[in-house]
């Protein structure tokens, strides 16, 4: 039967008929919304991130990370139109509301509008970084942009130019929803709502985290929000922005995508196999058929046996479950004796028994473990830009000790050597924290040219990291940084090394893990075991070999191939 095999990041839905999902597994899904059942399923060759329905239910769109949006025929996907032109990652696409035409927002920080035939008709230049949406106004003439770049920008085609640039103060901005006034709600990592209208700005705190997505219903005028706070809330626009609900996510909900599948009924994307669904009148979930997937997040080694954690949060010991967290995890830590988790939900967990450790108000993406005054200890890296250091006491108390401020944006790595932490950040930022003292020694604001992923430690103070930017940084001593190009031609997500430092390995969204060699300056492992995303990295010492977890649910293992 057709499934999700990884989370389901995108979703639309059609007159209260169709229901369509596009997934980091590759795949898009096509569902009857009466049953949830699945009627049909297209592929693509890298993550599919975003999806939307035609005006007259007759074709699909769909956005990807393998730098293509692609137009499908309905009901049966039938591929009809490739749109390759893009030099990254596709992050959203939109119709046209009356016209054959597309519009797409790219990581390549451009704009594109296309005929249903493939041919590009206007390419729009002038966000500084990755355009993340794109919306058609209502008259058809203008679409409005939103970027990294902390900007909104409406470009026309009657004119072929931008004809308005909208500053939001730097903050990066996710998402646009346009109203039948032409009141643009822009929704940024600070958790505010931007009111835009005729280039004036009113702003609404709305939430404690960054927002996500915003979705608006014409027919009740209501926005809805979703937020890595964990929270969706919905407002009346009739007359400004009024709170009209509000509801916790359940853990299996994801708050990147969300559409109206009536005008009281929301569809949401998941980490599991199937789409969840909400009623705003009765404030009632229903998450029937959303099973957990397989996906790996994570992979560690630990006396003799090899760990994992993915999407369902359920730790695996050589395969077996052995305990449960209840929600998607990001990493797995060794600290002591402990093994600690966490992810979606904010929560660190015990990875052994699944027990709760503490609650974070955003998700958590990263941890390395040290120690400091004879006490094991852990940094953990969160969404919103915190370091959460905690220790664990003789007694068995794990205890928060102190919470750095990383960065102004999500942690995305995190490592450890020497006496110092290493973290780097959505904006490409990287910091250095001394492990003696928890206070900041070094910044170094432009790290990469793109979002940073990972980090790890390399022995003796010295750590490397990666990027989108597809290159490889040596960090060593002050203001020492060594650039390396790498074989890779998508963005890099992770990077572990060898005990020893030598060996350092990469793994990419599309599958790619490249092992450079220190000593040589070469690389002399280039392997693509798998076209799903490597999601992480762990160096097995005892068998010299790099493992490789994956979004396809295996660990792959990349043996070192030594000079």
């Amino acid at each position: 039967m057709i499934r999700h095999r990884g989370p389901i990041s995108g979703i639309a839905a059609y007159d209260s008929t169709y229901v369509a999902t596009a997934g980091y597994d590759n795949q898009v899904v096509l569902w009857n919304a009466a049953d949830r059942q699945p009627l049909a399923r297209g592929v693509h060759d890298h993550l599919a991130n975003q999806v939307s329905f035609s005006p007259d239910g007759t074709y699909l769109l769909t956005s990807s990370s393998d730098y293509t949006a692609r137009l499908w025929s309905l009901p049966d996907l039938k591929l009809v139109t490739v749109f390759s032109n893009h030099d990254d990652d596709v992050e959203m696409s939109a119709f046209h509301p009356t016209e054959p035409l597309i519009a797409t927002a790219s990581r390549d920080h451009r704009v594109r509008v296309y005929g249903f035939g493939g041919e590009l008709r206007f390419v729009f230049e002038g966000h500084t970084a990755d355009v993340i949406s794109v919306e058609w106004a209502r008259d058809g003439d203008e679409l409005i942009s939103s970027s990294d770049d902390g900007t909104i920008k409406r470009w026309s085609l009657s004119k072929g130019a931008k004809v308005a640039d909208i500053d939001l103060g730097g903050v990066e901005t996710d998402t646009v929803a346009l109203d039948s006034n032409g009141i643009v709600y822009a929704g940024n990592d600070d958790g505010e709502i931007v009111l835009i209208q005729d280039e004036s700005t009113t702003t609404h705190p709305a939430h404690e985290a960054g927002i996500k997505r915003l979705v608006h219903n014409a027919a009740r005028e209501l926005l809805v929000s979703l937020s890595y706070d964990r929270t969706l809330r919905v407002w009346d626009t009739s007359d400004g922005l009024a709170p009209v609900a509000s509801s916790s996510l359940p853990s299996d909900v994801w708050p990147r995508s969300c559409a109206f599948l009536d005008d009281n009924t929301l569809v949401f994307a998941t980490f599991g196999t199937s789409y969840a669904t909400y009623r705003i009148d009765d404030d009632s979930w229903d998450l029937d058929g959303v099973d957990p997937t397989p996906g790996v997040n994570a992979v560690i080694t630990r006396r003799g046996a090899r760990l994992t954690i993915g999407d369902a949060g359920i730790l695996r010991e050589n395969g077996a479950a052995r305990a449960r967290t209840g929600s998607l995890c990001n990493f797995l830590t060794e600290v002591g004796d402990r093994v600690v988790t966490g992810g979606q939900m904010g929560t660190v967990f015990d990875a052994l028994s699944g027990k709760v450790l503490h609650q974070h108000r955003s998700p958590l993406n990263c941890g390395a473990a040290f120690v400091r005054e004879g006490l094991p200890h852990v940094v953990i890296g969160a969404y919103t830009g915190e370091g959460l250091v905690f220790s664990l006491r003789p007694d068995g108390e794990f205890r928060l000790e102190e919470t750095l401020h990383l960065h102004g944006n999500a942690v995305k790595g995190v490592a450890v050597s020497g006496d110092s932490i290493f973290s780097v950040s959505a904006d490409a930022e990287a910091a250095w924290f001394s492990t003696i003292s928890l206070t900041e020694t070094r910044r170094a604001p432009q790290a990469h040219d793109k979002i940073a992923n990972g980090c790890v430690g390399l022995g003796d103070g010295a750590f490397a990291s990666v990027s989108r930017d597809l290159k490889l940084r040596v960090w060593s001593g002050e203001d020492a940084v060594v650039t390396l190009d790498t074989p890779h031609d998508h963005s890099i997500k992770c990077v572990s090394a060898s005990a020893d430092g030598r060996y350092i390995a990469t793994g990419s969204y599309n599958g790619l893990v490249a092992v450079h060699d220190r000593a040589t300056g070469t690389w002399p492992t280039v392997t693509r075991p798998t076209t799903a995303g490597i999601s992480s990295l762990h160096y097995d010492g005892e068998a010299k070999t790099f493992l490789a977890g994956s979004y396809d649910s295996t660990v792959y293992e990349v043996p070192l191939e030594r000079a």
